[in-house]
């Protein structure tokens, strides 16, 4: 039997200018279901009684999971480089199983 090699392929990764910039969030909304995760990424102002969402992100419940593994790996080096961070409360809507 013969084996097929995968070929490996490079990627290239663009990063457009606008996007660069990035955009400053302090609070996100997560919503799932079956198929997928919705993650809402929100500035709130102080003394504000509205907040804009800058960015919603969409993601197959596996690359959710990776999502979360990558951002727990980054913080623990993170952390091991300039000292434990603090928890921050975790606000729950317990009617629909948000975590903010």
């Amino acid at each position: 039997m013969e084996e097929k090699k995968q070929k490996e392929v490079k990627l290239e990764i663009q990063l457009d200018e606008r996007i660069a910039q990035g955009a400053y969030v302090n609070l996100s909304v997560v919503n799932q279901n079956e198929s997928e995760f919705v993650i809402d990424l929100i500035f709130v102002q102080p003394q504000t009684p509205r907040a804009k969402v800058l960015s919603r992100v969409i993601l197959s419940p596996q690359h959710a999971k990776r999502l979360a593994t990558a951002l727990q790996d980054n913080v623990g080096r993170y952390e091991q480089k300039f000292g434990e961070l603090a928890s921050a409360p975790q606000v729950v809507d317990e009617s629909e199983g948000n975590y903010h």
